[in-house]
């Protein structure tokens, strides 16, 4: 008799650790469910606080821009989304491939890793400033007439890169050409032709 209430009681004892324990499990569940949704309450009611950006001023080409932008928006998407200025190329879109180069107050940038904002107040150049309405930079003729794009996808990146060597070193070396674009990936191999023509702009054709 007293065995079968002991046996009674530890059931019993048992019966109740696992429902406590599952209620336990419940209430976490719940309470994490409740953080969760707490945390991507927060979340949307920053996104929403940003919506309408931040006020800056930008200079492309020699025009001005107003703009109201969100504080993570690249200088790329400001380019092509905001601007319309398409030239500039995003192909990588994490600053490996050197398409979306342009220049910023005289230096080379990719423009995919650059925020907008920190460009904002500078004098920003891109491949759409190059030409004089239908008359194209000496650089540009240069690359037609050296063949030196196929696909055209790494062109305007090249272009800028060797354009900002041309600002600052109007007649360069071989080996100052190359360590100008050597941030600029061209899968078609047109690298040579590039060469030719930035040398051929610079009056060291035979170099």
């Amino acid at each position: 008799m007293e065995e079968k209430k002991n046996l009674s009681q530890k059931e019993i004892s048992r019966r109740s650790f696992l429902k406590g324990a599952g209620i336990a499990s419940v209430g976490a569940v719940i309470a994490t469910t409740a953080s969760v949704d707490i945390k991507a309450d927060t979340k949307n009611d920053s996104d929403v606080i940003g919506k309408n950006g931040i006020s800056c001023e930008f200079d492309v080409n020699g025009k001005k821009y107003a703009q109201k932008v969100p504080p993570r928006t690249t200088l790329a998407e400001l380019l092509r989304e905001d601007l319309n200025l398409t030239g500039t190329k995003v192909v990588c879109d994490r600053g490996a491939c050197g398409a979306c180069t342009v220049i910023v107050d005289g230096k080379s940038v990719c423009s995919c890793m650059t925020l907008a904002i920190d460009s904002a107040g500078k004098k920003i150049e891109t491949i759409e400033g190059l030409a004089n309405g239908d008359e194209l930079h000496p650089l540009q003729e240069a690359f037609v007439n050296h063949d030196a794009l196929q696909c055209g996808f790494c062109t305007p990146g090249m272009v800028m890169s060797c354009k900002n060597l041309l600002d600052h070193n109007a007649q360069p070396t071989l080996p100052e050409v190359r360590k100008a674009v050597s941030g600029n990936l061209c899968r078609c191999g047109t690298y040579p032709h590039v060469f030719k023509a930035v040398m051929d702009v610079s009056g060291k054709k035979g170099e």
